[in-house]
């Protein structure tokens, strides 16, 4: 089932999230959704904020890259970054909650993660990379932190009326969303 996602200013987005008990209700079922939410969004990552529920829970899909033909598809379950190395660099970066905004943000390329995947089997493991870049991103959602925190105070000023824009549902998109200053579903 496809849900809508929840826009920049809704209070679950700056929520620092709760962990999630093994036994969570439809926990399989949620990840599926999830899945499926992040697919018609034509996202590669998702956070359980972004569709109102503050746990923590995200899921990654970066697709098969053409060159290494491999990819990486996980649910991470109460994760934690034990560690980030490395000199930051700058990738250019967008958020299915923020959606017509893609700004410059500096992350460290390499981490260490610990979590849980959708079978309950604890993972620790070093990651590089895109990868590592897309996980520190939905990880920040779980975290309550969105990636406009990262920008400039200027930058931010400048992108003020857009992000209000974007709360008050004044945004186009092609998948479902909820707006926090409106009361109607798209």
């Amino acid at each position: 089932m496809k849900l809508p996602i929840v826009a920049y200013g809704d209070p679950v987005l700056k929520k620092v999230c709760a962990p999630i008990e093994q036994g969570y209700p439809d926990l399989k079922q949620l990840i599926s959704n999830m899945f499926e939410t992040m697919y018609n969004a034509h996202g590669i990552g998702l956070a359980a904020p972004q569709i109102g529920l503050p746990i923590r829970l995200f899921i990654v899909d970066t697709g098969v890259d053409e060159e290494e033909k491999k990819g990486f598809k996980s649910a991470f379950i109460n994760a934690e970054i034990l560690e980030e190395t490395g000199e930051p660099w700058a990738f250019n970066e967008g958020c299915l909650s923020i959606p017509d905004i893609r700004e410059d943000v500096f992350r460290k390329p390499n981490i260490l993660i610990r979590y849980y995947d959708e079978n309950w089997e604890l993972h620790e493991e070093k990651i590089n990379g895109i990868l590592a870049r897309v996980i520190q991103h939905e990880y920040d959602h779980i975290q309550g932190k969105l990636f406009t925190e990262t920008l400039s105070l200027l930058r931010k000023r400048m992108l003020k009326s857009k992000l209000d824009a974007i709360s008050k549902g004044n945004v186009k998109v092609d998948y479902k969303m909820r707006f926090p200053q409106q009361s109607r579903r798209r």
